[in-house]
């Protein structure tokens, strides 16, 4: 079987409306892919987003669907054209898997992200000491040389805060985030203070759901949800697990998620509550160093 390119968002976003345009049309993936000189497989995958889509054969396409929206056939060829575009990650693709450049498309194109993690800081919110010894133990087969690479890959997601129109982000943390001790009561003192930091509502919020609640509906793990403001676009929802990860488009799989992040978010520590349970584990940690 050939191998085809992982999707990216834009990809994704592309094929989803080439798709819609041509069911709208009433015309077959035969006859569509006719029209550009392929075959129906081609088509499957330019509408999957896991095949590129050429200027000429989205020309051909919008014609055959019988577009006439000015905007919209510029916004489709600007798609397409991005979705060539290679992303920072490119340079390390040899240490980096598949996956986890998917997951980067992902993120690095995204308006909003809802994350929650009940076990460690997400990778956007973690210091360099605390990153170090997460990588350490995640990467024990790894030289040194990658190491580092894994720790500078870390570093540069993180600027994504530095754009000009950073996403918004929404992180919920279970409290054994807080009290789990990654590297030492020093690496960790450090860690909830750049917590408190960098907790800035609505730009970049992070509450905590104490361990009082009890049962609550992340108990079956982390994940992300990514918005995007287009509407063209899909939401995507990421699961990790020890061998990969897993995105989920469809409308009810997003949505359950959807529900199961506003669940948690009703049962977390408002601002305030939060800063001063991160605030008072921070200095436990403090005091032992």
């Amino acid at each position: 079987m050939p191998s085809h390119p992982r999707p990216t968002v834009r990809r994704r976003r592309l094929g989803a409306e080439l798709k819609r345009l041509r069911e709208k049309a009433g015309v077959s993936m035969e006859d569509a892919a006719e029209r550009i000189g392929g075959d129906k497989p081609k088509i499957s995958r330019q509408e999957n987003g896991r095949q590129g889509v050429s200027k000429l054969e989205i020309e051909a396409l919008l014609a055959l669907y019988r577009v006439s929206d000015d905007r919209l056939r510029t916004a489709l060829t600007t798609l397409a054209r991005e979705g060539r575009r290679k992303g920072w990650w490119a340079q390390y693709s040899d240490i980096l898997t598949a996956g986890f450049q998917e997951w980067l498309s992902i993120e690095s194109d995204a308006a909003r992200i809802l994350a929650f993690q009940p076990m460690l800081v997400p990778g956007l919110l973690q210091t360099v000491e605390y990153a170090t010894e997460v990588i350490r133990c995640d990467e024990k087969d790894a030289t040194q040389a990658e190491r580092d690479s894994y720790l500078e890959v870390r570093k540069v997601r993180q600027q994504i805060f530095a754009r000009d129109h950073p996403p918004q982000y929404v992180c919920l943390l279970d409290e054994a985030v807080l009290r789990r001790e990654v590297g030492g009561p020093a690496v960790m003192a450090a860690q909830l203070a750049r917590i408190l930091e960098v907790n800035n509502p609505p730009k970049l919020t992070i509450q905590v759901v104490p361990f009082g609640q009890g049962w609550h509906a992340g108990v079956h793990g982390p994940f992300n949800i990514y918005n995007y403001p287009d509407p063209m676009d899909l939401d995507v929802v990421n699961l990790d697990y020890l061998d990969g990860a897993l995105y989920l488009e469809e409308d009810d799989s997003v949505k359950r998620y959807q529900l199961a992040f506003d669940e948690l978010r009703g049962t977390a520590l408002n601002t305030p509550q939060t800063i001063e349970l991160v605030s008072s584990v921070q200095r436990e940690f403090a005091k032992r160093t």
